[in-house]
Parts: C-alpha cells; sequence; structure tokens
C-alpha cells in the first residue's frame, strides 16, 4: 500500500470526513462520499495554508486538510514513486523474474539496472508472478537462490480466493521466509515481499 491518513475533504458540494489514500497511479479519497483521481486526470496540486488542493479533470477541485504533511503529499503526487522503487532495485541489483510479467514493467526494470537475469548462484530481488497456488512450490528453490538481506516478491492477481494473503503467508512460511511489504502493482495486480528471517540468516552471508 501507499500513504494514508484520515482528513477533513471538500469535493464538489461535498464536505467532510474520511481516508485519503496516495496509490502508485491515483488519489482514492473514502468516506461518506468517496473520490478517485488519477494521476493522468491532475491538473495542477499545490499546498494552500495546510490543504493539499488537486485539480483535475474538467475544471474539478477537491481539497484535503493535512496540515504540517501537506508539501510532503504534493511531492508526492507530483513525483510520484514507480512500481521499481517500491520493489527497491537499485542499479546495481542483480534481479530475477520468474513467471508472465508485463512488458512494460520488464521495460521499466531494464532501465534501472542492466543485470537483469543475469544467470549466476544468487540475485538481490527475484519477482515470482503466480497464476495459481501450485506456482508457490517453487518457494523453497527460489529462496536459495537470493542473498541472506534479498527479497522474493510474489506478484498475484487481486481479489483470487485461492492466492489471498493467508495462502501466500503459509506458502512463505514452509520454505522459512515471513512477508513485511505490500505494494500495488497495477490495476488487476498486487505484490508481497518476503525475506528470511534476521535469525535464520548466516553471519558470513551469500554475495
Amino acid at each position: 500500500m501507499g500513504r494514508e491518513i484520515k482528513c477533513m475533504a471538500e469535493f464538489g458540494t461535498w464536505t467532510g470526513t474520511g481516508r485519503l489514500l496516495l496509490e502508485t497511479d491515483e488519489l482514492i479519497f473514502r468516506g461518506a462520499e468517496r473520490l478517485t483521481v488519477p494521476f493522468t486526470a491532475v491538473r495542477g496540486v499545490r499546498d494552500e495554508d495546510g490543504w493539499l488542493v488537486v485539480e483535475h479533470g474538467a475544471g474539478e477541485t477537491a481539497r484535503f486538510d493535512l496540515g504540517k504533511l501537506t508539501p510532503s503529499w504534493v511531492t508526492a503526487i507530483t513525483n510520484p514513486r514507480t512500481r521499481i522503487d517500491k520493489f527497491g532495485v537499485k542499479p546495481d541489483s542483480r534481479v530475477r523474474t520468474e513467471g508472465t510479467l508485463d512488458a512494460d514493467f520488464m521495460d521499466e526494470l531494464a532501465a534501472r539496472t542492466s543485470h537483469v537475469n543475469e544467470g549466476g548462484d544468487v540475485a538481490d530481488i527475484i519477482i515470482l508472478a503466480v497464476d495459481t497456488p501450485d506456482d508457490l512450490a517453487r518457494l523453497a528453490e527460489l529462496r536459495s537462490a537470493i542473498t541472506q538481506d534479498g527479497a522474493i516478491w510474489i506478484v498475484h492477481p487481486k481479489g483470487d480466493p485461492t492466492l489471498g494473503h493467508d495462502t501466500l503467508v503459509s506458502a512463505a512460511r514452509d520454505a522459512q521466509l515471513v512477508d513485511n511489504k505490500t505494494a500495488r502493482f497495477s490495476a488487476t495486480h498486487t505484490a508481497l515481499r518476503f525475506v528470511i528471517p534476521r535469525a535464520l540468516r548466516t553471519t558470513e552471508g551469500r554475495h
């Protein structure tokens, strides 16, 4: 998930409180009234005396009372973190992908690091796209292919009851992995990060 905060909001003729969420490519407000503003529809963002003012669509304006947090939200909206940022990929990261990932994501990955699917013994990050619970059987094998402080991201369809959070966590636990972060991957998929528990990491580690 991205940022989330409880706040007062004003949009259209409505004023009230609810929760404002900042996702990968949209701003979402959930209260008695709801509002979703895709970043592609944003025409302007500014801090107006502690209110986050978002101009969007055809002359529409939404205001959110975020107080001293407003500047950081303005920055986050005008310079949103990409999927690659959320996955922690750096220019020198060794990344391995498994399963089918969309072409745009693979292009984004290649633009960040040249060390994608190079082969070799270990990777800093493995991104596993799963479609069925059977795909989770590979976790034990993939665990041995990450560095001690590396991560396995599982990308899975949203709303699939056979690949719910508990199913993923249970399969990872069997492979001696623990979850510690989620990220929105797309409109249809989400991602969950798994790492080796600190108590099980060796002192020398794998490099």
